[in-house]
């Protein structure tokens, strides 16, 4: 019985669900974690993306069966496997839309149903088509992060800033940049191609490049964002924020490093679940920000 369970979560991809924790981030930075009502509206559209995103996990598994079938990693997904049927995944897509948008339509206001439908399409289109162009695979990916934050804000209804849109943009392409880089890493022949993918093992470098640029300047956004006017709005104690920028800068150049030596899951995020260094960063930030508010 545990073991079926255990099968089934991993095919509905309920670690993943913690990318969604990416919704209360326009409530933590606007100091209103406090506010029961928002907390709320918060805690329903974790649950309503959730579940959303895992039936465009399992739409996305169905359409790249045979290929994660000869991956080295993927072929052990459920689904891949044969744990799942292909018919019950058919079957589970419908009934996770169905109650995502259930808990959205009848609990969240319209902006974020609009977004968790956008989300879905261009989850859907990524799956069929965007995934196999170069480059615009990684920006969809990091778009499709940044629209989980989008999508925080309008079911709490605080304003987000350009700034945090900046900042994450840049900051997600580094960590797509990081799961096709970690993908590569596993074929090595120069000249192979990635089964779905339009890059080539020679192109690991050029990922690299690109990636490390891309979560350099996220860090320089958010150096820019501490001497903007919002901050003294924000915080009392604004040079505070200054400690976290080295912070962030070693937890990108620690992500690249472990991703050159292969020591990278192919998702960034499911790694840093696991991984103890990315909690005390993260805690360290946090605490940063909380005393730099007081």
């Amino acid at each position: 019985m545990l073991k079926n369970l255990i099968v089934w979560l991993k095919g509905i991809r309920v670690h993943q669900w913690s990318k969604n924790l990416l919704l209360f981030i326009p409530l933590f930075l606007a100091h209103e974690m406090d506010d029961p009502e928002k907390l709320l509206a918060a805690l329903i559209a974790f649950i309503s993306f959730s579940l959303c995103a895992s039936g465009g996990y399992i739409l996305n598994d169905l359409l790249d069966l045979k290929a994660d079938q000869l991956h080295p990693s993927k072929k052990y997904r459920p689904l891949a496997s044969g744990a799942i049927s292909f018919k019950m995944g058919v079957i589970l897509i419908p009934i996770l839309l169905g109650m995502g948008f259930f808990l959205a339509l009848f609990y969240l206001p319209l902006f974020f149903v609009k977004s968790l439908v956008l989300y879905f399409l261009v989850s859907l289109l990524y799956s069929v088509y965007l995934k196999k162009l170069l480059l615009v695979d990684v920006l969809v990916l990091a778009g499709l992060y940044t629209l989980r934050i989008i999508a925080g804000a309008h079911a709490t209804r605080v304003l987000i800033s350009p700034w945090l849109l900046a900042f994450s943009m840049f900051f997600f392409i580094s960590l797509a940049f990081v799961k096709r880089f970690s993908e590569l890493a596993l074929f090595k022949e120069e000249d192979k191609k990635v089964a779905n993918r339009n890059y080539l093992g020679s192109d690991k470098t050029l990922l690299a490049s690109g990636g490390t640029a891309a979560g350099f300047i996220s860090v320089l956004i958010f150096i820019l964002y501490i001497n903007s006017g919002d901050v003294v709005r924000l915080y009392h104690h604004p040079f505070a924020l200054w400690f976290i920028a080295p912070f962030l800068l070693y937890w990108v150049t620690r992500i690249w490093f472990l991703a050159h030596r292969g020591k990278m899951n192919d998702d960034p995020i499911a790694f840093a679940i696991r991984d103890p260094i990315s909690y005390m960063v993260g805690s360290i930030i946090a605490f940063l920000i909380h005393r730099a508010t007081g």
